[in-house]
């Protein structure tokens, strides 16, 4: 949740004409990645658990290309930018490896 939330308020100071664009594409990612492991966990079956994770690891990847076009495009500066990349790989490799970990049980 801290990285949707980190999503949040750095696209706050993105151009009012992006926010139907690629503001709203980066925070609909990143409160998917949460919400995926919630429901996931909430189904209550390993397998449910491990697609939805699966679905939260692919919306990270989106939170991740929606960062580096923001980037690159000169909407947001490396300083807003790269902790924020910093955090998608944080949550991914925890993703992974709780992956793992269900795989092996």
């Amino acid at each position: 949740m801290d990285l949707a939330v980190g999503v949040y308020t750095e696209t706050r100071a993105w151009p009012r004409e992006e926010l139907y664009g690629l503001t709203s594409q980066v925070r609909r990612a990143a409160s998917s990645v949460p919400a995926n492991i919630a429901e996931g966990y909430g189904r209550e079956t390993r397998a449910a658990y491990e697609n939805f994770l699966r679905i939260a690891q692919g919306s990270l990847k989106e939170v991740e290309t929606h960062l580096l076009i923001a980037q690159r495009t000169g909407l947001a500066e490396d300083v807003q930018i790269i902790p924020l990349l910093e955090a998608t790989d944080s949550v991914g490799k925890l993703l992974r490896l709780l992956l793992r970990r269900l795989s092996k049980d």
